[in-house]
């Protein structure tokens, strides 16, 4: 598929989506359009996460800093697991808040706000950070082979990438995404090489196990403009390393 009838696909799946759950008012978002839904239920999302063994098995948890995912990033903090998120855009050096839940100042329910764990978390570098257990997605769209489609952005496509190439993703990291259940899809989702698929779709009513999801092996350059990877500074770092770059 050509990329503009690829992109033409994936907007339309995000229009599908954005459009029942607004019908349907499951979200808090006074406009749904353009975002990661805030969907309601996202506590009874994460309380299901929380019973799964993936979840209780967990240390390390990245997670995104979306609004649907923060009782998710709560919990895991309550819990005594390590948190980090990217910061906005990747565009930092080092592109990583590091929450430690031993090291708190504020009420784990703060601390996982975004704006509060930029104000409150160290950022480090991809280096710095342990194997992954867990990985927590945001959604527009997901379906039951677990192809997902997010607001179009791809940096958590880019994150997981570069995680990948650090060492930081294994066989045994899980991805799991938290929805509503109108955000599984049966229309099929397009998807490219450098999109990531998911183990574990997570309702508040359901637990669906995909089987063999897409996973990137590292950086798909090509994908990359140059002036893309120019704002990412992990990236021109990579390319740097490798001799790319002057």
């Amino acid at each position: 598929m050509a990329a503009n009838s690829l992109d033409r696909a994936k907007q339309a799946v995000r229009t599908q989506a954005w459009d029942a759950l607004t019908t349907a008012n499951t979200v808090h978002d006074a406009s749904v359009h353009g975002r990661i839904p805030h969907f309601k239920g996202s506590d009874e999302a994460a309380a299901r996460l929380a019973a799964h063994p993936v979840w209780q098995r967990a240390s390390i948890v990245k997670a995104v800093p979306d609004k649907a995912q923060s009782p998710v990033r709560a919990r895991a903090l309550e819990e005594g697991k390590t948190v980090c998120m990217a910061v906005p855009k990747l565009a930092s050096e080092k592109p990583f808040y590091l929450l430690d839940p031993a090291a708190l100042t504020v009420p784990p329910a703060e601390a996982a706000a975004s704006r509060t764990a930029a104000a409150i978390a160290p950022t480090v570098e991809v280096d710095a950070l342990r194997p992954l257990d867990l990985i927590i997605l945001g959604s527009v769209a997901v379906n039951r082979d677990g192809a997902r489609i997010g607001k179009g952005a791809g940096y958590p496509d880019i994150e997981f990438a570069l995680l990948t190439e650090a060492g930081l993703v294994t066989s045994e990291t899980v991805v799991v995404t938290t929805v509503h259940s109108l955000q599984v899809t049966e229309i099929p989702i397009p998807t490219t090489r450098h999109d990531v698929g998911v183990d574990l779709i997570v309702t508040p009513e359901e637990t669906i196990a995909c089987a063999n999801p897409h996973r990137p092996s590292g950086v798909d350059w090509s994908a990359l403009t140059a002036e893309r990877i120019a704002a990412i500074p992990a990236l021109t770092a990579r390319q740097v390393s490798w001799g790319l770059l002057a």
